[in-house]
């Protein structure tokens, strides 16, 4: 038994020092009402929302940057109100994001946070509707890929580079995030 009390106890210490990774689950509960509506006839199944791109703007980051402190800069210096994100390139010295986790209303997120951990940028692509950003990242280590909703404290490592379609004005995009409008 003693030849592997030290065994034990260094495979707890690696544990303990590789796991940073924290997970935690919220609800977005609305209102019980908005939760439990039914879907109305008057929205439609599938709705098209036409627009043009008036310009394009390239967004370059540098190391230790917050990614979307960062991009929310931009896009209020550039006077964004609707556009695209295209594309994303990079790579982040942490991470953090959220994922639905449920099926039924009231909507869960988990939040994944790991500040140790670096990945590759694989993609990334979103809207900016009426100012405010909806960003989704995909992040790729040599074991995995993985992603969902920018937040927070992702901060850049070598660089990062995103790209944003700045829509004409007329484009309404006000509902398309909407989880009520069903």
């Amino acid at each position: 038994m003693k030849p592997l009390l030290p065994l034990l106890l260094f495979l707890i210490a690696v544990t303990a020092v590789t796991a940073t990774e924290t997970k935690t689950e919220i609800v977005n509960a609305t209102s019980p009402a908005e939760d439990g509506k039914a879907n109305s006839p008057s929205v439609p199944d599938v709705y098209a929302i036409d627009g043009k791109f008036d310009r394009v703007v390239i967004l370059r980051f540098k190391h230790d940057v917050d990614l979307l402190a960062g991009l929310e800069r931009v896009v209020k210096e550039q006077k964004i109100k609707n556009g695209i994100i295209l594309a994303g390139i990079g790579s982040v010295r942490g991470y953090h994001y959220h994922v639905v986790s449920n099926r039924t209303f009231p909507s869960k997120n988990v939040f994944m946070r790991d500040p140790e951990t670096p990945a590759d940028i694989a993609g990334m692509n979103g809207y900016v509707i009426n100012g405010k950003l909806h960003p989704h990242i995909t992040f790729a280590t040599d074991k995995s890929a993985f992603g969902g909703h920018l937040e927070p404290d992702t901060r850049v490592f070598t660089f990062a580079v995103v790209t944003i379609g700045v829509l004409a004005d007329g484009a309404d995009l006000s509902r398309i995030d909407d989880k009520n409008y069903r």
